[in-house]
């Protein structure tokens, strides 16, 4: 069994990258959907979007998932406070980044997901370009830039996956 984190700021590409992921054939989930997230009491999300709230994974649900014999390799995309507690489960850890201005644009015209339209949140993705991208970057196996064409992307991570094998 193979378990892939694809983790990154919003705009970053991760939704894209699971639903191109899952359109050839491979398992992945997206752990930003409240499927497999909520928003929980915490004593302060700093940037202001929800204040004392802030994004987790449901971890009864993420554990069972990771742990399914019936999937050979899975995707997890997902960036969430308490996600550090299943970093050991994953083979690897791939950061998803982009310059800001891409990143900006992406929220501002993508219709999947409407985070990120109020200024709040863009000021809120901002901080976190500067303060939770750097503490990913210093985990991270590796870092893929998603302003490249999507087929690039997703050839440049199978090959992170396969590389590893």
């Amino acid at each position: 069994m193979k378990r892939v984190l694809l983790t990154g700021m919003s705009g970053s590409g991760e939704s894209t990258l699971v639903a191109e992921l899952t359109s050839r054939g491979f398992a992945a989930v997206d752990a930003d959907s409240d499927e497999w997230s909520e928003w929980v009491e915490t004593d302060g999300d700093p940037t202001g979007t929800n204040p004392g709230h802030d994004w987790y994974w449901r971890e009864d649900r993420i554990r069972d998932l990771l742990a399914s014999p019936d999937i050979d390799l899975l995707f997890v995309s997902g960036c969430a406070e308490n996600m550090v507690k299943f970093y050991p489960q994953f083979d690897h850890i791939i950061l998803l980044s982009a310059p800001a201005p891409v990143i900006l644009e992406r929220l501002a015209n993508r219709a999947n997901n409407p985070y990120g339209k109020r200024p709040e949140e863009v000021e809120r993705v901002l901080i976190h370009i500067d303060t939770v991208e750097p503490a990913l970057r210093r985990v991270a196996h590796h870092e893929v830039d998603t302003s490249a064409p999507l087929d690039l992307v997703v050839s440049e991570i199978l090959s992170i996956v396969s590389a590893g094998s």
